[in-house]
């Protein structure tokens, strides 16, 4: 999978549910709704055209907010870490698991799986339940229920992954710096999600 080939669409079958103050709901977004969208994001200089088109999608809710769908620009916020999966993986945040699917299904110039083994750190047990169990049965993927920022990896890995945010906010700067810091030691490479729009973000603000 090339820079080029990212994925546009990911479905994701995790059924819906709720399992304490989190749920995964299915949601439409009608044809009228992404045009709306569309003047939206025109209007806005801090969307810098984002919006959902139309479609079936799902999303992973706490306390009834979205922390994270499968939408399109969702999918586009993971471009970097999807090119540049192989071998030994570590993720930091399930989420839906949109970016665990699509680097297990990702394969290499022989068309054999590019993944080897992927392990999968969550926090909350409740996401874990809803989620965990639509992946499980792929026997190259662990789930370990902790902290990333406290977790202690015992391999080393090719590419690291930190998605724990709620939503893209310069505040999650820390954090970041934090996790590459305790990682930096343990991979080949490592991202964090939307890093490059909290940090034009926090430059605005500045």
């Amino acid at each position: 999978m090339s820079y080029n080939s990212i994925p546009s669409k990911i479905d994701i079958d995790v059924p819906d549910g709720t399992s304490g103050a989190w749920s995964v709901e299915t949601f439409v977004v009608t044809e009228e709704d992404e045009r709306w969208e569309m003047v939206r994001a025109a209007a806005s200089s801090s969307s810098r055209g984002r919006y959902v088109p139309a479609g079936t999608y799902k999303a992973l809710k706490r306390n009834g907010h979205i922390i994270m769908s499968n939408t399109s620009d969702e999918i586009r916020d993971h471009r970097y870490f999807f090119s540049r999966a192989k071998g030994k993986v570590l993720i930091n945040g399930l989420g839906l698991g949109v970016a665990l699917k699509a680097i297990l299904n990702k394969v290499n110039e022989k068309g054999a799986p590019a993944v080897e083994l992927v392990h999968v750190v969550e926090k909350a047990e409740d996401v874990l339940k809803l989620v965990r169990p639509t992946y499980e049965s792929d026997k190259r993927v662990s789930f370990i229920h902790a902290d990333a920022l406290e977790y202690k990896p015992t391999l080393r890995y090719d590419v690291v992954w930190h998605d724990i945010f709620d939503d893209i906010c310069a505040d999650n700067l820390p954090i970041m710096h934090k996790l590459h810091r305790k990682y930096g030691g343990k991979t080949e490479w490592q991202g964090s999600w939307c890093r490059e729009r909290c940090e034009y973000i926090a430059k605005r603000c500045w």
